[in-house]
């Protein structure tokens, strides 16, 4: 069997690797980029952790910081209209997921025709175009958006996230550097976090999954499983953050190159009727999901638990999966993972807009990766459970 795998041109990780960044767009043939990111990364002077290395080697950036979370196609349509506005030669995604998003779906956009709109690349459909080199530097390590070939865009008006997938949301370069999360809240450090031990896990027990994205997971679970609390509860421990970044970026590779499954499909109605931030609506998913498919791929989770430490190779497949399952929930528990009525989502609203997010997370494909194959009463039950009281 030939398996395609998808990576981006160069990929720089460690300490200080935002600092490379003149150096990587003169790799790529760019001088003039053109700087996606969001308010906070402006207001926080995080930005000149990006800003003053260009202007070491010359260089002077455009910056659009309108990004919003859960990246709009509004958004999307302004911040194709600020590139038209430059000569900018190059794309910089810079921020967590949101942010590099929509930089993705800009540099789509602005590869097709005149008018064109972002919906028209929603999944199954492939955008496999972008205008400009784009670089992404991610400051949360979470959704693994610098080495992925997905962008996720909420149409504003149906209030349905969209997945898009192709080469033109495949960054050209990626700079992973864990000094840029240390500063990271442990709310969204717990959120980003599970995002990507989802992914992982997604990953690996995927229908997509391939020997290749196999071991990115396991050493993405390596990584995350035991420093994911360590992150949490020590935001300065330098080791755990560099860790931690570097399995959302294996993750990322993991998904990238098997895609994600039920957990995904479902949480991304979630993020769109009700604004939850994407890793927290993941968590919130996560142990209900397993739990559902557990039976389906029970040597697959099996494995998965072993490789994240939490049961010995000794132990059955049953005996792992229920260690994996339960480890999940402490996992939320301790990170304190609200459940959707604990987020304060009404009861009625939820219950209403049930059949509405089962057919959004079924048109998106995801749920058919899974191990098990829910259909649309299923998904709605597994809706019920999440929910909490």
């Amino acid at each position: 069997m030939i398996v395609t795998l998808a990576v981006p041109r160069i990929i720089r990780i460690g300490a200080g690797a935002v600092a490379q960044v003149a150096e990587v767009l003169a790799a790529l043939g760019a001088s003039r980029p053109f700087i996606v990111t969001d308010p906070f990364m402006v207001s926080s002077g995080m930005i000149e952790r990006l800003l003053t290395p260009l202007a070491e080697a010359g260089i002077q950036a455009r910056i659009f910081s309108d990004t919003v979370p859960d990246p709009t196609d509004t958004v999307v349509l302004a911040g194709l209209a600020a590139l038209r506005a430059t000569d900018c030669d190059a794309l910089i995604g810079f921020g967590g997921g949101s942010p590099m998003d929509t930089a993705k779906a800009i540099n789509i956009l602005a590869a097709a025709p005149e008018g064109a709109a972002i919906a028209g690349f929603k999944a199954p459909a492939v955008a496999d175009r972008g205008a400009l080199p784009l670089v992404c530097i991610p400051t949360t390590a979470g959704t693994g958006s610098e080495v992925t070939r997905f962008t996720v865009i909420t149409d504003a008006v149906r209030d349905e996230k969209m997945l898009i997938a192709g080469l033109g949301a495949l960054p050209t370069a990626a700079l992973v550097d864990y000094e840029l999360t240390v500063s990271v809240p442990p709310r969204i450090t717990a959120d980003t976090g599970i995002d990507s031990l989802t992914h992982a896990l997604e990953a690996f027990v995927s229908r997509r999954a391939n020997a290749f994205s196999d071991d990115y997971a396991r050493a993405a679970m390596r990584l995350i499983a035991p420093n994911l609390r360590l992150a949490y509860h020590e935001p300065r421990n330098a080791a755990a953050r560099e860790a931690m970044m570097a399995g959302a970026m294996l993750a990322g590779l993991a998904f990238s190159n098997a895609s994600v499954a039920l957990v995904h499909g479902m949480s991304r109605p979630i993020g769109a009727h009700f604004h939850v931030p994407h890793g927290l609506s993941n968590a919130m998913l996560l142990p209900v999901v397993t739990e559902f498919g557990l039976g389906a791929a029970a040597g697959r989770y099996a494995e998965a638990a072993r490789v994240m430490g939490i049961a010995g190779a000794g132990d059955s497949d049953a005996a792992a999966g229920a260690a994996l399952l339960a480890e999940l929930r402490a996992l939320n528990e301790e990170l304190r993972v609200p459940t959707p009525a604990a987020y304060g989502i009404p009861a009625d609203a939820w219950a209403r807009l049930l059949p509405t997010m089962a057919a959004q997370a079924l048109a998106s494909g995801s749920p058919a990766n899974n191990p098990r194959v829910p259909d649309a009463a299923e998904i709605m039950e597994l809706y019920r459970q999440a929910f909490g009281n």
